[in-house]
This record gives C-alpha cells, sequence and structure tokens, in this order.
C-alpha cells in the first residue's frame, strides 16, 4: 500500500489523543498473563504488534477479552499464573509457531518469559522480525541455563523451558528489550538477577512489575529481581505513546501558524528524548501534567516556531531511538546544520532506518552526509525546497509517518510506498493527520 501526503499552505489546529503507548501495552498483556486474578487495562492499544503479543498469550492458555469502551479498547484478562501457561490443546495440535508479526517487543520478552517454563515452544514472525538479531537476548539466557536454539541468531527461536540460574548480566548495550527478557527470566530462576547497563533504558518492565506486586530493588544503571515472586492481577491504565505524538510535536513546529494539544501523553523520563532535543532546537512545546501515577502524564500545547540545528547530545539518544525519523524530518527543515551520532542501533530496527531516511531525504532535495552512527544534515530553514516526488519506506512505521510529515512543507506531493505497517503501531494515524489539518490519501 502507497499514500500521498500532500503539501499544505494552511496551519494545523485542533486536539488529538493518540494511541496507547505500545512498550507498555504489550507488557500489559503479558504481565497479566501470568499474574493471578483477573487484570483489567483501559486504553490498551491495538494495533498488529500488539495484537500479535495477545494472541500469543492466548496461545499459552490466558484468557482474554477484549471490550470497545468509548471507541478504545480496553482488555479484561484472566492471568493463569506463571506456571499456568501452556500451549492450548489447538496450537500444540498445529505444531505452529507462535507467530508474533512485526512485534520485536513481544518475541524478545517472551524469549525470557518461557525460557524456565516446563515445556517447548517456536517463536517466529514476519520477514522483517525475521531479519533482526536476537542474540542479544539469547546470550544472556543461555547464562542463566536455557536452551534456545535459532537460525544463526535469527528467528525462528527454538525454546525449551530448563531450570534457571541467576546472574549479573552486565549488558554491553542499552536496551529494554534484553533487560526485559533477562528480568522475567529471573522471576523464574534461582537466586537474584541483575541486570546492569551502559545508560538507562526505558523501565516500563520494572514500573508495571511492581505494579504487579514484584519487589524491584534499582540501584543506579543496576536493576535486580529476585527469583520465585508471583505477580498479582492489577488495574492498568495505559498513556498514550509519545512515539506516535513526536509525529505531530514536530509536525506542529515546522508548518508556519500551527497550534495543537496532544492529550494524556505518556512522559517517562526514559523516554521523553525527543521532547528535550525538540526544546533545544528552539520548539515552543508547553507541558501541563496530568497524572503523575507509575507512569507521568502530560497533555502537550505545541506551537510553530522555526527550529534551529544543534548538535544531538549522546546521552539523549537513548530515550528517543525510536523517533530519530522524525527527528530528521525536524533536521531537514530546521535552520543550519544538525549532527547526530551514537545511533547505530537505528540499523537493527525494523529497518536499517538511517539509510532509509538518509536515501529518502536526500532524493527530496535534502543535503546529508550518512554517518555509521548517525547523520549530519543540513537543514533549509522553513523554505520551501523540499522537492516532490516517491520514497520508499522500506515497510517501516515510523519512516512512512516521518515521510508524510515532511511532505507538508514540500513544493509538491510525495508519494510513500511501504506504508501499510502504520498499522503496526497508529492504526489512525491518517485520520488523525488529517483532522489536524494534513492532507494524506491512500493509493
Amino acid at each position: 500500500m502507497s499514500l500521498r501526503s500532500l503539501p499544505i499552505h494552511h496551519a494545523l489546529k485542533g486536539e488529538i489523543t493518540p494511541p496507547g503507548d505500545k512498550s507498555i501495552s504489550h507488557r500489559s498483556v503479558m504481565f497479566g498473563a501470568i499474574a493471578e486474578g483477573e487484570t483489567y487495562v483501559h486504553r490498551w492499544l491495538d494495533a498488529a504488534d500488539t495484537r500479535a503479543t495477545l494472541n500469543a498469550c492466548r496461545a499459552l492458555g490466558a484468557q482474554i477479552e477484549t471490550l470497545d469502551v468509548n471507541g478504545g479498547t480496553d482488555l479484561r484478562i484472566q492471568g493463569v499464573g506463571m506456571q499456568g501457561l501452556q500451549p492450548s490443546a489447538e496450537f500444540t495440535a498445529k505444531g505452529e509457531p507462535l507467530d508474533l508479526g512485526n512485534s520485536g517487543t513481544g518475541v524478545r520478552l517472551l524469549m525470557g518469559l518461557l525460557a524456565a517454563l516446563p515445556f517447548t515452544s517456536r517463536l517466529s514472525g514476519d520477514h522483517s522480525l525475521c531479519a533482526r538479531p536476537m542474540g542479544r537476548v539469547i546470550r544472556p539466557l543461555e547464562q542463566m541455563g536455557a536452551e534456545l536454539e535459532s537460525n544463526d541468531g535469527r528467528l525462528p527461536v527454538t525454546v525449551h523451558g530448563k531450570s534457571l540460574s541467576a546472574i549479573h548480566y552486565e549488558s554491553p548495550i542499552a536496551s529494554a528489550q534484553v533487560k526485559s527478557a533477562v528480568l522475567l527470566a529471573g522471576l523464574n530462576a534461582a537466586g537474584t538477577t541483575k541486570v546492569s547497563e551502559p545508560a538507562l533504558s526505558r523501565d516500563h518492565t520494572e514500573r508495571m512489575l511492581q505494579d504487579f506486586g514484584v519487589h524491584i530493588k534499582r540501584d543506579g544503571l543496576t536493576v535486580a529481581v529476585e527469583g520465585g515472586q508471583s505477580l498479582r492481577a492489577c488495574e492498568l491504565t495505559v498513556p498514550a505513546d509519545i512515539s506516535s505524538a513526536a509525529f505531530f510535536m514536530v509536525a506542529a513546529s515546522v508548518v508556519p501558524g500551527s497550534e495543537i494539544t496532544i492529550r494524556n501523553v505518556g512522559l517517562n523520563q526514559t523516554r521523553r528524548g525527543l521532547l528535550d532535543v525538540l526544546q533545544l532546537m528552539g520548539a515552543d512545546i508547553e507541558v501541563n501534567t496530568v497524572g503523575q501515577g507509575a507512569e507521568p502524564i502530560a497533555d502537550l500545547t505545541v506551537r510553530h516556531r522555526q527550529l534551529r540545528g544543534i548538535d544531538v547530545p549522546p546521552e539523549l539518544v537513548v530515550s528517543m531511538i525510536d523517533e530519530f525519523p522524525i527527528l530528521m524530518v525536524a533536521a531537514a527543515l530546521a535552520e543550519g546544520r544538525t549532527r547526530i551520532s551514537g545511533a547505530e542501533e537505528l540499523r537493527v530496527k525494523e529497518s536499517d532506518r538511517l539509510a532509509v531516511m538518509c536515501k529518502g531525504l536526500s532524493a527530496l532535495g535534502v543535503t546529508l552526509e550518512e554517518t555509521p552512527d548517525g547523520a549530519i544534515i543540513q537543514g533549509v530553514a522553513g523554505q520551501r525546497v523540499i522537492r516532490g516526488g516517491a520514497v520508499e519506506a522500506a515497510d517501516d512505521h515510523r519512516c512512512a509517518m516521518s515521510f508524510a510529515v515532511l511532505a507538508t512543507c514540500a513544493q509538491a506531493p510525495i508519494e510513500i510506498a511501504g506504508s501499510e505497517f502504520i498499522a503496526t503501531s497508529y492504526p489512525a494515524f491518517q485520520s488523525h493527520f488529517c483532522a489536524l489539518g494534513g492532507q494524506l490519501e491512500s493509493l
């Protein structure tokens, strides 16, 4: 599927509430499945990625009911307890792997969860997910005594449940998926499992496990969990995803005269890197806190202001790793040069995001230099020098949405191939974009 995004010559106005946070939605259904009792989840993200995790948990025996509440999706999950997970009879009879679609979070966290359970399971996904590295999760799990068979460090992966022993894993990278997989395995391991990182990655797992009654200990960049703990059912509300809000934060910043409000956005400290970087670039973003629970929540009012190029602080990279495609659009429309470094992780996401964005931006008239771990982008200072034309999003939802935002300031329409994967994280993107004044057509 392709989309055509058109230039606009009017301001973006209005308000939206982006969909529920994808990272939190994955964890809520998974943790609810292994909890004891009934968990209720408000404002769960109903998208292709999270549906894949939900279906996998159902195949493992959890009873999950989806409810339409005020146009959104809530979940009622009857947990089976950690040891109650078992592949259903129908699933076992088919002999097929659990299909996680395009969900890297779902498959990596499930590897940790299943590593200590007394049965064999197989995990796979679509062509994109099967090309992504799984060795970063397999290695620490094997150190704990897990037995996993992979396709040279990639999917499909067969997990033979074994008794595990606690370890102190010093991760070479800051990765919430690696950390979460090890901690989930640690819940069923003998002793105290610890994970240390070079920088603080997303901490949704630690926060949510505590909501489910698990004792978590943090000491600086090290987090620990004692094996043998059970999860107790609870009630959760999923905040709006800042990674989805990011596209409109940039759109309102670059389209003259714009003023929009983005409601109920999760502002976890480990996720707000793009907000901080845009403010360093001069963006006018007003933050109004509306909730201070396990996950802080705020309304964001964004007004147009000319952005300026900066050197992106390396310490903010890990807290905005999913937002670099739209940051590169902001840089292209800023005044002066923006330098991005330390973002080599982008090369092993749903696509090689650095390559996809640099190729597309260059084809549309942006002057840039692609580097091994980032890019140097010369902004056009709001001038309409961005050419129209066709770009390839490489089946990457975040690249596709980023090119749609870029087109608002282009000379002519931009046709975006490979846009169907927007549904993996933001099924309502087109309707929200148009409701604010954008023009985005399906082809």
